[in-house]
């Protein structure tokens, strides 16, 4: 038996009723796809490297972080169409944002595991640390260039990374008083190993270092202190980074 039509009346009233959302519903992410794209290219570049690093693919954890990290929070406003690239942009001061395979891996030659406590030197704009901050306990991360410090710190206050500590000051001398670190990351280049991130690094930690000149070839660096204060280094690939400025002085 065919059902009988409602009458057009009623049929106007229906679609002149307010569309109600839900006051806690996740506002639509336009970056979504971008970071689903950059994170294929991560992948894409991590099996093209796959015997420099020693591995076909990354953490899924750290894969996870990097996807939920929004990119283009962390660059000028002028860059932020290229911000889903997979390359360095410049952030001012004569800095850059990192590349993000090389945030990726970074991350992962870290090898952080939940409750560890991790050490940046060379903030930037915050990306690393956000990045970061998705995997460990506490941030703690310095910044040499004071605007940049003081914008990192507002920005990642706004976008709710609370478990991020930034300080403006020489990043060479690590922190002492938040220390040993389960993790040290340098987003810089220097042409040593520092002793006073060595020093702070706990035993079974490992700090992750491009070594070299700005004008000579630089290393990706895994270094590594055993249980006995044992220290070894791994030389993983060529990288290109801005110098660490500050220093032992």
């Amino acid at each position: 038996m065919a059902r009988r039509r409602p009458p057009i009346r009623f049929l106007l009233a229906l679609l002149s009723l307010p569309v109600v959302i839900p006051a806690d519903a996740a506002p639509l992410d336009a970056s979504a796809a971008r970071r689903a794209a950059l994170i294929r290219e991560i992948e894409a570049d991590v099996a093209a490297t796959s015997r420099e690093i020693g591995r076909k693919a990354l953490d899924r954890r750290v894969m996870d972080a990097m996807a939920r990290v929004p990119r283009h929070e962390f660059v000028p406003e002028k860059e932020s169409p290229y911000a889903y690239e997979n390359r360095p942009l410049p952030i001012g001061y004569g800095q850059t944002i990192s590349q993000p395979y090389i945030v990726a891996l970074m991350t992962e030659l870290l090898d952080v595991k939940p409750g560890a406590v991790a050490l940046e030197i060379g903030t930037g704009s915050g990306y690393q640390a956000a990045v970061l901050s998705h995997l460990v306990s506490v941030v703690y991360t310095i910044e040499i260039v004071p605007e940049l410090a003081s914008s990192a710190e507002a920005r990642l206050e706004r976008l709710g990374y609370a478990n991020v500590t930034v300080r403006k000051g020489d990043g060479y001398h690590g922190w002492p008083g938040r220390g040993p670190f389960d993790a040290i990351v340098v987003t810089a280049a220097a042409d040593h190993v520092p002793p006073p991130l060595v020093k702070q690094l706990k035993p079974g930690g490992r700090m992750v270092i491009p070594i070299g000149g700005p004008f000579f070839t630089q290393i990706l660096t895994l270094v590594e202190k055993d249980a006995g204060d044992r220290v070894r280094t791994r030389q993983i690939l060529p990288v290109r980074f801005v110098p660490l400025t500050g220093g032992p002085g």
